[in-house]
């Protein structure tokens, strides 16, 4: 046999060796549990972080990841069920990169993805996310009543009638839709009900840790400070954030940032120039000029502070500051 037909056969007899234990190697409960460390590693980021491109795409490389096993070989349903929830899990952390970035045409298409891949995973408590997601996405694109809608499908789920946590982050949400809409007779109903069911919820039933990294009482002040900046209570806001921020857990970096941001803005629309400014500046410079939502949210602070006070000391006090940031990023 000639060098170059004898190194041919060979390799043909390797690849057709090799397909067949490709096709039989099993995926088991050792596969799930690499995924949820690799999620719980992206969740730490996202708190950390928030919103860049780079945990997008890093999640949507994890839910290929998950999908990908699905075809290396054989699986329980059990197991098959669980890659699918992994997928689905990492499709809507892009999803929620996606909304925080406000790349929302990007976090739709996410929202689609995603609610398919829970679909087939069976699993209420991702399903829950996801929609409760989608419900927040049409929230910040102005779409109140898809909004309400979106997160009805999360709150109907079987989850949040066996488990008064996640009926508590769906009424909380639900109530930061009903201030979008002026509704504040149903922001208070919501809240109140957000908080009854979390005072009943057991802190110590086994809950996935996308829910447990960032649902608390300080979550609930945060939606409670926003909704109230909604409706222009802005003390009844400030109130909601000094509670957030008193027991805000350290890890929540992204979290303090944008709570701290709309402390400054409900300072303000109180007329509490010098205070709202000092607020203001309290917020680290790295996420201030890198998280797209708080540098938003800094610039909305700056527009009404000039139309509020445009020749005050703490508007010119508080323009160098954001011109001496800008030049020198952390």
């Amino acid at each position: 046999m000639h060098r170059r037909s004898f190194i041919t056969a060979t390799a043909t007899a390797a690849l057709s060796a090799a397909a067949p234990a490709l096709a039989t190697s099993r995926v088991g409960s050792s596969d799930i549990e690499r995924l949820e460390t690799k999620f719980a590693a992206l969740i730490a980021s996202d708190h950390r972080h928030g919103g860049r491109v780079t945990i997008e795409t890093h999640a949507l490389a994890l839910a290929d990841e998950a999908l990908t096993l699905q075809q290396l070989g054989t699986a329980s349903q059990r197991i098959r069920c669980g890659l699918y929830a992994c997928a689905a899990a990492f499709t809507s952390s892009a999803m929620w990169a996606a909304i925080d970035g406000r790349r929302f045409d990007t976090a739709l298409r996410h929202f689609d993805r995603a609610s398919s891949l829970a679909t087939m995973s069976g699993d209420p408590t991702i399903q829950f996310r996801i929609w409760s997601h989608a419900g927040t996405l049409y929230r910040h694109i102005g779409r109140p009543a898809d909004a309400l809608a979106t997160n009805d499908v999360a709150r109907n789920l079987t989850i949040g009638r066996r488990d008064p946590m996640f009926a508590s982050l769906g009424h909380a949400r639900h109530a930061a839709i009903h201030a979008v809409t002026g509704n504040t007779g149903a922001t208070q109903r919501a809240f109140g009900h957000a908080q009854d069911a979390f005072d009943r919820a057991d802190p110590h039933t086994d809950r996935p840790l996308w829910l447990k990294a960032f649902y608390d009482q300080a979550e609930i002040d945060s939606l409670a400070l926003s909704a109230y900046l909604s409706l222009g209570n802005y003390e009844q806001a400030e109130a909601h954030a000094h509670r957030s921020l008193a027991v805000l857990r350290p890890h929540m970096h992204r979290s303090r940032a944008i709570t701290t941001t709309r402390l400054a803005q409900a300072q303000l629309g109180q007329g509490d120039l010098e205070p709202a400014v000092a607020t203001a500046m309290s917020v680290p410079a790295d996420t201030a000029t890198r998280h797209v939502r708080v540098a938003g949210m800094l610039h909305s602070f700056t527009t009404k502070l000039h139309a509020t006070a445009p020749n005050s000391p703490a508007a010119r006090a508080w323009d160098q500051y954001a011109h001496d940031t800008r030049r020198n990023p952390a």
